[in-house]
């Protein structure tokens, strides 16, 4: 959610800092500020509601004489405590105004700290959470056993705060440094030459520099101009607990490449995505080959041990996971649960040293995900997690980590995340699968060839981009569209109806097409689009008779259907008012084909609608708390 960005350095550290938040705005956000450490040591702030455009106009008519230095952070909001206005944006200041915080995240006991605040006469200028951090650390500079000592007095409120967050602070008395500290939220530290950041995503710094240093939990960084030192809250140094990566994406994979908006631009990414995430999972041996992971840290064994399998996920990861109990099950034969994860802990699920937890996140920080991991720590159960960043705290708090590679997807609605993950799920059953015996080594390397083919039929399926934007544009008035499949069709469904909600912010719903006759057919009317994932006729026969028969059922109730089928199944093209043909491919990797055309539907709609495409509004890209 929110983007974070703190610099100590030799640039204007006002336009480090705006190029910033503005690299960062894909995460969603409702207001902005910047505080900037002048010549004259003066702390110098600014924050407005709305989007960064509004603090640049403000900061245009206001002047930037106050606001020359080479030592400042910045904050987009997203809010949680307090309405999006001017007064409740970051930066906030203590009553010298000397010293500021932006905040990520929040601060749970805030409420009880904001009545010691009130007792001790600060008058509290916002409804945030947030402020109650930097008048703590004001009073404690200010007097007691840390007085005069920034770092102290810092650390010592940091023991004190609850909660999940990211913190910045400054201080005018000392304009050669930054604290910044973390609990569950992202935070990462990059070294430059002469130059150092801290941020909650390495986009905000990729211009500068490609060296990056990840946080633990519970970590505090200070950082200089040509240096950084971590420690805990308690002010240990930790150093061997840090994690310095390269980042191996450049500036330019954080561009729209000369599309309209990022969204299309990742959509058509999706095949080199898909392709990068199958990289190396696949070694050959004396058997003829096998299925590697990345940080697995489980043997063979421990895999063989498992009698049950949870997955656990929130939005499109939820649906992605969907799609892994269908392979898994299929190939291993063990149970699988799919979770959403901001329920699972609140169930009490049996879950015990034979448990296999997958947990899905393409942040690495979705604050649901990261609770239920903990939980299931707690119940002894293995975890291994599906993501997208390398280093962030879920794959760090699990037993076993497998990365899809697809760069940066700034977009907010996810796309080639999402592709990137069902693909990794199919990895994860196919290690089960080989490390349980279900599968021969031959029959583990042809799923794998079949996968390592699917690229070119993505590729394929974009062709239809045309076909499926002139749609879209005929149906951007409509009030409501309906999603039908069955089996693997059935989470894509409920996929292309997310995103269209998020996107074009329209009624949509994804059902079950079995489920028609118990309730959801009551629904169709004259005129209404419904969608259809039509699954193949030589893999699932059954299922395409039975869901030939659904379409019938609705159009004779009058509604227009738009059929995505695979090529030359001519069954269904006399019921199919707009036919979108997709490549033949295996049952189970058929998601990766027909949620592509969904995706493109989804942003046109939205963009004829005239919404932003990357920013929906009250959506967040990483959702860091509860």
């Amino acid at each position: 959610m929110c983007g974070i960005v703190g610099y100590v350095g030799y640039r204007d550290a006002l336009v480090v800092v705006v190029d910033a938040l503005r690299r960062m705005e894909y995460r969603g956000y409702d207001s902005a500020g910047v505080a900037i450490l002048g010549e004259s040591g003066v702390l110098a702030v600014e924050r407005k509601a709305g989007r960064l455009a509004n603090l640049e106009a403000e900061l245009a008519e206001s002047g930037t004489d106050r606001f020359v230095g080479t030592t400042g952070m910045g904050h987009t909001r997203w809010a949680t405590h307090g309405a999006p206005t001017d007064r409740n944006a970051h930066p906030h200041r203590d009553i010298t105004e000397k010293v500021a915080v932006v905040h990520n995240g929040i601060i749970e006991n805030f409420v009880p700290l904001r009545k010691e605040l009130e007792a001790a006469g600060v008058e509290l200028l916002s409804d945030t959470d947030t402020e109650v951090a930097v008048h703590l650390v004001g009073l404690a500079y200010a007097a007691g056993p840390t007085a005069g000592d920034f770092v102290a007095s810092a650390l010592a409120v940091l023991r004190r705060l609850e909660g999940a967050f990211t913190l910045v602070f400054t201080h005018a008395d000392h304009p050669d440094l930054i604290i910044a500290a973390r609990r569950s939220t992202p935070l990462v530290v990059g070294v430059g030459e002469g130059e150092m950041f801290v941020a909650s995503d390495v986009t905000a710094f990729i211009e500068h520099t490609r060296e990056a240093v990840e946080l633990g939990q519970d970590q505090a960084v200070v950082i200089t101009a040509n240096s950084y030192s971590v420690t805990d809250f308690d002010g240990n140094e930790v150093g061997g607990k840090t994690r310095p990566f390269t980042i191996d994406w450049d500036l330019a994979a954080a561009e729209k490449g000369g599309h309209d908006y990022f969204m299309l631009k990742e959509i058509e990414e999706q095949p080199a995505g898909v392709a990068d995430t199958l990289i190396g999972h696949f070694t050959q041996d004396e058997a003829g080959g096998r299925i590697v992971l990345d940080e697995q840290r489980l043997a063979d064994q421990e895999l063989r041990e498992f009698d049950k399998v949870f997955v656990v996920a929130c939005g499109s990861s939820y649906h992605a996971g969907l799609l892994a109990k269908y392979a898994i099950e299929h190939w291993t034969r063990l149970p699988v649960e799919v979770e959403l994860a901001s329920e699972f802990r609140y169930r009490d699920p049996v879950l015990d040293r034979s448990t296999l937890v997958v947990a899905i996140s393409q942040s690495g920080e979705t604050a649901d995900t990261l609770e239920a991991v903990r939980h299931a720590k707690e119940q002894k159960a293995r975890v291994l997690a599906i993501c997208n960043t390398n280093g962030a705290q879920i794959p760090r708090e699990s037993d076993a980590v497998l990365y899809t590679r697809t760069g940066p997807e700034i977009g907010v609605a996810s796309t080639k995340a999402f592709l990137a993950q069902v693909t990794a799920n199919y990895l994860v059953g196919l290690a089960l699968a080989q490390a349980r015996g279900t599968k021969y080594p031959d029959e583990v390397a042809r799923e794998f060839a079949e996968l390592e083919a699917m690229p070119k039929l993505v590729e394929r399926v974009l062709e239809t981009g045309p076909q499926v934007r002139a749609l879209a544009r005929q149906l951007a008035h409509v009030p409501t569209v309906l999603f039908l499949g069955r089996h693997v069709g059935y989470p894509v469904a409920l996929e292309g109806a997310l995103k269209l909600k998020e996107l074009a912010y329209m009624h949509a719903e994804g059902f079950a097409a079995g489920e028609l006759k118990h309730g959801p057919i009551a629904l169709i009317e004259d005129g209404l689009p419904v969608i259809v994932v039509m699954p193949s006729p030589k893999g699932r026969a059954v299922l395409h008779s039975k869901l030939l028969s659904n379409i019938r059922e609705i159009q004779a109730r009058g509604a227009r259907t738009i059929v995505i089928a695979e090529e030359g199944d001519d069954t269904v093209r006399p019921f199919a008012d707009d036919l979108i043909e997709i490549p033949s491919a295996p049952t189970l990797f058929q998601p990766l084909l027909s949620t592509v055309p969904l995706q493109i539907f989804a942003a046109e709609v939205a963009q004829a609608r005239g919404y932003d495409v990357d920013k929906p509004r009250n959506l967040a890209k990483s959702v860091t708390v509860e």
